[in-house]
């Protein structure tokens, strides 16, 4: 039973060129020979037994991990190793050992169950070896136009930072030379301002002063009117005739009333009318207002006394002197300047603090976006725009620049935010080349870029450098 289910397999010594047996029974592969040595017992893989040698692959499951029948169908949970040589080794479950179907491309799953199967390794291997060697191919090129993207890339930032501190120079010569144009400005404009705040004192004490006059003329005025008598006094039933001046408001001006507007006093002569004026001025209506207005009669002003012309209204509002519209523009002029370049100074630094790989590869994709158009959409990436970089899980920091994410997407229908996960592989050309929904209203996009070609390496790549046979 042994002999039936060993089988020998011989493996390529490349650097000797000959091929030397190994025997090893099937469904066994070489980096676990050690365990299978014949004549000797066997210890489960997992050590739960030990058995006599003769009972591996006897067709009976002996060991819990299926370890004794690594060329049976026994175990259930059992595996076998297809030494494919020409390709890629593999294992399969054990239940397709001789099932019927040829799974290994070497045939060795179906050695007992009389199924027709062709050897297809050699071919096999040779299309991939096609594969890899244009992957290769596609890789070599790609990498030497990512070594162009990165040196773009590091001449257009330096020109960048370079453009950048030039405008922050020349900010600071033309603030500097601003400063020094209001600096001899204010020095020059100090005479005239001092002279302008003298005059403008002048103007309102000059108010003042008319107010004043006008006052005391109403208040002489005011006197001789209630001097009704013309005794050069104002009596308290004089005063009274005045029922405007009633202090409650109840219509009824009484003696009391006056006496307290008069300060307590039975009656005033023109001196110390003053405080009672105070008292009544604003309520006060002159008898000459209550009838028809008649021209005034000329009242010659003293030349010594007003030199400038009298303002009636006090609220005139000073003069001042006339702004040149010419001004005005330049300075609008200058300040549109200084937007526009605080703009484009504001945006390069913008894009300087992005992340663009770790020698600013990817810096050719900003502000570009790429399309993939279907029977149905048009797919459009724009690798900046709100993207982040992903690691994958359990893989380097480097292998963040692999994958993008775009999250928080607008609202599926009664369902979550859409989001994107974007994959970077290498090629020669910068492409969107499929989209998928893995899940719903998760998006998958697979994007090429030389921007993660890595550098080949200096031998050829070989699929299977020794082969199993």
């Amino acid at each position: 039973m042994t002999c039936l289910h060993l089988l020998l397999t011989l493996v390529f010594a490349v650097s000797l060129g000959t091929p030397v047996e190994i025997q090893r029974p099937r469904g066994v592969p070489l980096t676990k020979k050690q365990f299978y040595e014949e004549g000797k017992p066997f210890t489960c893989l997992d050590g739960s037994r030990t058995i006599p040698f003769d009972r591996v692959n006897d067709d009976y499951c002996d060991c819990k991990d299926g370890s004794d029948e690594p060329g049976t169908a026994a175990c259930p949970n059992g595996s076998f190793h297809c030494t494919n040589a020409g390709y890629r080794p593999m294992f399969i479950p054990s239940s397709r050992i001789n099932d019927g179907i040829c799974d290994c491309c070497d045939t060795t799953d179906e050695y007992n169950s009389g199924a027709k199967c062709e050897n297809t390794c050699k071919e096999l291997g040779r299309k991939e070896r096609e594969v890899l060697q244009k992957m290769a191919e596609i890789t070599k090129e790609g990498f030497l136009l990512k070594q162009q993207l990165i040196e773009e890339a590091k001449k257009g930032r330096e020109e960048k930072q370079g453009k950048v501190t030039d405008m922050q120079e020349n900010k600071k010569q033309l603030e500097e030379k601003v400063e020094a144009l209001r600096t001899v400005k204010e020095a020059a404009e100090q005479p005239e301002k001092e002279a302008k705040e003298r005059h403008l004192k002048a103007w309102e004490e000059q108010k003042a002063a008319i107010r004043l006059e006008k006052d005391k003329a109403k208040m002489a005025e005011a006197f001789l009117e209630l001097d009704d008598n013309s005794d050069g006094f104002v009596s308290v039933s004089e005063l009274q005739s005045h029922a405007e001046l009633d202090p409650d408001a109840d219509g009824t001006l009484t003696e009391t009333e006056v006496q307290g507007l008069m300060g307590g006093a039975a009656q005033v002569d023109t001196s110390t009318f003053e405080s009672v004026w105070t008292n009544i001025k604003d309520k006060y209506h002159s008898e000459v207002s209550r009838k028809e207005p008649e021209e005034p009669a000329p009242v010659e002003t003293p030349p010594d006394e007003v030199k400038e012309p009298a303002v009636d209204n006090d609220s005139e509002p000073y003069p001042e002197d006339d702004i040149s519209e010419e001004d005005d523009e330049d300075e609008d002029d200058k300040d549109d300047y200084h937007e526009d370049d605080d703009k484009v100074r504001v945006n390069i630094e913008k894009e300087l603090s992005f992340d663009f790989g770790p020698d600013a590869e990817f810096t050719y994709m900003y502000s570009q976006c790429y399309e993939l158009s279907t029977s149905e959409y048009i797919y459009r990436l724009c690798p900046f725009n709100r993207a982040l970089w992903g690691r994958e899980k359990n893989r380097p920091e480097n292998n963040k620049y692999l994958v993008m994410k775009y999250e928080h997407g607008t609202g599926c229908w009664q369902g979550p935010n859409r989001s994107t996960t974007v994959k970077l592989t290498c090629g020669k050309e910068t492409v969107v080349t499929s989209t998928s929904e893995p899940s719903r209203c998760e998006y998958l996009m697979e994007f090429t870029t030389p921007a993660v070609c890595q550098e080949p390496a200096n031998t050829e790549p070989s699929p299977h450098g020794h082969e199993e046979l």
